[in-house]
């Protein structure tokens, strides 16, 4: 990877959630070391020093130092993340420690280059199916992108994973059957023609329920009955 980052951590004496919080107001994020040769490690460290990672070009997926109090230091990438939905904020990090010669299974964001010729002449539409494809690989060798360049993508034509060209030391995990980009035809909605209100003819809206004058109502003759 090109950046080069250090985050210097302490080591965390007390556990727990009220000791997460003490830490987050005073701008610090829990985070916990693992893998490689080394034992699990409950620390803490900037979180300005994280967020510059995740806010790189390769983001999540950079390598880096963590720098421990007392002089350990271990190559570390992200392997997973809790962020607060509503502030974005970070709020605690697993960072997997790797060993010399280790390969590791990252997702890598798939960048799209150019305009599919069956959309420019064709009226076709570019569906992109995958935005990440899983490798496995060195540290030093993740790419920051895989990218494709869809240009000469006519109409219903497609990239699957098995048309991905990459770096010999880099494995796709993804199944090759797998569609990652295509030009598909969008077929216009019809929509159901207007149908204009017949006129009705005067008088028969209602009928039914309009008395006729002069009608006398069924039972009505006789009613009163005779007076004695």
């Amino acid at each position: 990877m090109k950046e080069k980052f250090v985050v210097k951590a302490q080591k965390r004496e007390t556990l727990g959630s009220n000791d997460a919080r003490r830490l987050r107001r005073a701008g610090k994020v829990p985070v916990t070391v693992y893998g490689g040769d080394g034992q699990t490690v409950a620390a803490a460290a900037d979180l300005k020093d994280l967020a510059a990672i995740i806010r790189s070009d390769a983001g999540a997926n950079t390598l880096f130092t963590l720098d421990l109090e007392g002089g350990e230091e271990s190559r570390v990438i992200f392997q997973d993340r809790q962020i607060d939905t509503v502030r974005g904020r970070l709020l605690h990090a697993d960072l997997r420690r790797l060993a010399k010669g280790e390969k590791i299974e990252i997702t890598v964001p798939v960048h799209v280059i150019g305009s599919p010729r069956g959309v420019r002449e064709e009226g076709g539409m570019l569906e992109q199916q995958m935005r990440e494809i899983r490798v496995l690989c060195l540290p030093s060798n993740i790419p920051e992108s895989i990218d494709l360049d869809v240009g000469d993508l006519e109409l219903n034509q497609s990239i699957s994973i098995s048309d991905i060209t990459v770096d010999g030391e880099i494995e796709i995990l993804d199944s090759p059957e797998q569609t990652v980009v295509a030009v598909v035809f969008v077929k216009e909605v019809e929509l159901e023609p207007e149908v204009e209100e017949e006129e009705l003819e005067p008088g028969l809206v209602g009928e039914e329920d309009e008395d006729v004058e002069g009608e006398e109502s069924p039972g009505e003759e006789g009613e009163t009955g005779d007076e004695s």
